[in-house]
């Protein structure tokens, strides 16, 4: 039976996704950058992967298929058209 021999390599660190080199940061602000640059990221994903829906037409909107109210009056069947 041979042994099988195994190497163990060390893993690379992840390279930083942002680094600050100029200022000083309070967490919140650092917080606030970071889920910028997240939510960037994620959707630049999502429109690589094609998941990003196209806005929608407004011909086809239901709303369009509600009418205003009929207008009680002299005259007024002329003018529903209008309305």
């Amino acid at each position: 039976m041979s042994e099988e021999t195994t190497s163990e390599t060390t893993p690379e660190p992840a390279k930083p996704l942002l680094r600050v080199v100029k200022g000083d940061l309070t967490a919140e602000e650092l917080a606030a950058l970071v889920a910028v640059v997240q939510a960037r990221r994620a959707a630049s994903a999502a429109a690589a992967a094609g998941q990003v829906r196209k806005p929608r037409s407004e011909w086809g909107h239901p709303a369009r298929a509600a009418r205003t109210p009929l207008r009680v009056g002299p005259d007024q069947w002329r003018r529903s058209s209008w309305a």
